[in-house]
C-alpha cells in the first residue's frame, strides 16, 4: 500500500516539542525511539488521556529536548534526565511504555525503581556489548549519516516529498498507508535535528549491557513487531525472551512496523491501557 501524494510541502508547521502533557488518573511516560520525537506519541497520547496523566518527553540531544555537553551520549544519561523531569512532576513512579531506544531506557528507570509497569514496544539493548547483533545495528545507523546531513540542505519540497516520506515510511511501518502525513514529516524532521546521532552511537559502544533483567520485579509487557526492519525481534528480542521473568507478557504484534504507534494507536493505546488495568488489579492479561 502507498501514501497518498498531495503537495510537497509540510501538511503544517512542524515545531519542537519538548513534551507532550495531558490528561489525568495514573501517571504514564511515554519514550519515543533514536532520532524520532514526541510527535511519535501524538495519537496514543490522545487516546489514553481519558484514564492517564500522559507525559511524553523529548530525549537529551533529540529534536525539541534539551543539549549536551560532550562526545557521548548514553542511556544512563538519557535516564538521568527523565528521572529529574520525573521529579519535577511529583512522580515517584509511573507506569512507562517506550519505543525502541525508549524502550531500552525504560528498561533502566525500571532497574532504578521509578516503574510501576513496563511495555516495551520493539526495545533496543538486546545484544551484548561488544557482539554481532550490536555492530550490525550500530551500522545500519550509522549508514544514515550521510543521508541525514544531505537531507538538511534540501529544500523541503524534496525533503517532504511523496518519494522520501513513503520510502522513511516503509522503514517505520509495515501499512505505510496508515501512518499519517503529519507523522511521517515529524519524523523526518526529527532525523534532520537529532544532535545526539553520533555521541549515541559512540555511546553505545562504551555502556554496559542491560542488567540481568531475570531479576526484575517491575511487571513488564514485551511488544514484538512482527514486520519490523530497523531491529527484527527473531534476533534482537531473543535476551529479552530467555531473561525476563515467567510472570512478564510477549506478545507478537502482527502486521505492524518498528513504529507501530504510527500505524496502530489503537492496538498500541490498548495494550498499554490492559497492562496498566491488570497491574491495578493484580490480574493478568491475555
Amino acid at each position: 500500500m502507498t501514501m497518498t501524494s498531495g503537495p510537497a510541502k509540510p501538511t503544517a508547521p512542524l515545531a519542537p516539542m519538548g513534551a507532550i502533557h495531558t490528561g489525568s488518573g495514573d501517571p504514564l511516560l511515554l519514550l519515543h525511539g533514536f532520532m524520532m520525537s514526541p510527535h511519535c506519541w501524538e495519537q496514543v497520547a490522545d487516546r489514553m488521556s481519558s484514564h492517564c496523566e500522559v507525559f511524553a518527553p523529548a530525549f537529551t540531544g533529540h529534536w525539541g529536548g534539551p543539549d549536551f555537553d560532550g562526545w557521548y551520549l548514553d542511556v544512563s544519561a538519557l535516564a538521568d534526565r527523565v528521572e529529574n523531569q520525573l521529579d519535577e512532576l511529583g512522580w515517584r513512579t509511573c507506569h512507562i511504555a517506550g519505543n525502541s531506544l525508549g524502550g531500552w531506557v525504560g528498561f533502566e528507570l525500571a532497574r532504578r525503581g521509578r516503574a510501576r509497569t513496563l511495555t516495551a514496544i520493539a526495545p533496543a539493548g538486546g545484544w551484548q556489548t561488544p557482539s554481532v547483533l550490536q555492530v550490525k545495528v550500530g551500522l545500519k545507523f550509522l549508514s544514515l549519516v550521510p543521508v541525514v546531513e544531505v537531507g538538511k540542505h534540501l529544500p523541503a519540497a524534496i525533503a517532504f516529498s511523496a518519494p522520501v516520506r513513503q520510502a522513511v515510511a516503509m522503514v517505520l511501518s509495515k501499512n505505510t498507508a496508515a501512518a499519517p502525513r503529519r507523522a511521517i514529516e515529524a519524523a523526518i524532521t526529527s532525523a534532520l535535528h537529532c544532535r545526539a546521532m553520533l555521541p549515541i552511537l559512540a555511546g553505545a559502544l562504551r555502556a554496559p549491557d542491560i542488567e540481568d533483567l531475570s531479576t526484575l520485579k517491575t511487571p513488564v509487557r514485551l511488544l514484538m513487531c512482527e514486520n519490523d526492519r530497523v531491529i527484527p525481534y527473531r534476533a534482537y528480542a531473543k535476551r529479552f525472551l530467555r531473561e525476563l521473568p515467567e510472570s512478564a507478557d510477549r506478545i507478537v504484534m502482527h502486521d505492524v512496523g518498528h513504529v507501530p504507534m504510527l500505524e496502530a494507536p489503537d492496538r498500541i493505546a490498548t495494550l498499554i491501557a490492559e497492562h496498566v488495568y491488570a497491574s491495578r488489579t493484580r490480574l493478568r492479561a491475555v
